[in-house]
């Protein structure tokens, strides 16, 4: 059985093997271990069921552990945004995807609601209230999901880009993993786009640059793992051993941790910290946490 995740670094160990066409590089700090993985063929992607492109994955303590805002983690995120933004990008719009009202699918408007928003300000307003350097043109908005909006949340962003018209989007969306060890503990970002809710095998209109006609830097974090995936991590039984009836019954349940809120609080916290960090670079951390 084929264990549902969202996650680059979670495929490439299931493969157990090394793979033409995927290249891996890591390095950590104190607080974070950062796996870079290029996907540089079509053999490659289809192996691994993940599109060509970048991923970067950053492994740190649980987010709901760490309230504080420390340099390490924040330094990692915001240089691996900067990685993935396309050069000379000018203006950038932040979407946020998923549903305000289930906590484990918050964490993409919850970001998004704190991301500093500068498209309107104009130069006078800027000079007024203070900011001497110019600030990167940001829009920031939140698409709800298909069930309470009617709308895909691509149809959604894609109608927001013909106004807005953007040099790159990036997304904020919930993942799945495939083990518990990565709930709340791992950043994957990539710039390959997303399918939102492909993790727990109820995948939606891609949001990439092929439909989108921008580039799309898509982050998440896992904050749900499937009943299959976790019994047979917890028992240490493969899926494949599990009679039918079992699988059948786990398939249709999707579990997320107790302290799921603050999680979700926590890393959006971050999350929009870092994104506004890697924006506008010309104000400091403190400066733009005040901000949020």
């Amino acid at each position: 059985m084929d264990f549902r995740t969202d996650l680059a670094v979670e495929r490439r160990e299931m493969i157990k093997k090394e793979l033409d066409g995927v290249n891996v590089k890591e390095s950590e700090n104190d607080e974070c271990k950062i796996i870079l993985i290029d996907i540089t063929t079509e053999e490659a992607a289809e192996k691994l069921g993940k599109g060509m492109g970048r991923y970067i994955t950053l492994e740190m303590n649980a987010f709901s552990d760490e309230a504080a805002v420390s340099d390490g983690r924040l330094n990692a995120l915001v240089s691996s945004i900067k990685k993935l933004l396309p050069k000379n990008a000018q203006t950038v719009l932040v979407a946020g995807v998923g549903n305000l009202d289930m906590t484990s699918d918050a964490l993409g408007p919850m970001t998004a609601s704190k991301i500093f928003a500068t498209r309107h300000i104009s130069d006078e307003v800027r000079k007024y209230a203070g900011f001497s350097e110019k600030l990167r043109p940001v829009a920031a908005v939140s698409t709800g999901v298909l069930g309470q909006t009617g709308i895909e949340s691509g149809e959604y962003i894609k109608s927001i880009c013909a106004a807005v018209k953007p040099d790159c989007i990036i997304t904020v969306d919930a993942l799945a993993a495939g083990s518990v060890s990565r709930l709340g503990t791992t950043v994957q970002m990539s710039d390959t786009g997303i399918a939102p809710g492909s993790g727990i095998g109820n995948a939606r209109m891609r949001i990439d640059e092929d439909y989108i006609g921008v580039p799309v830097i898509a982050i998440g974090i896992p904050t749900v793992v499937d009943a299959v995936s976790l019994a047979s991590e917890l028992s240490g039984v493969k899926a494949e051993n599990f009679n039918n009836k079992g699988l059948e019954a786990g398939a249709r349940l999707i579990v997320a941790p107790k302290d799921i809120d603050l999680m979700v609080k926590n890393a959006s916290y971050l999350l929009a910290l870092s994104i506004n960090c890697a924006l506008q670079p010309t104000l400091t951390a403190k400066e733009l946490y005040s901000l949020m």
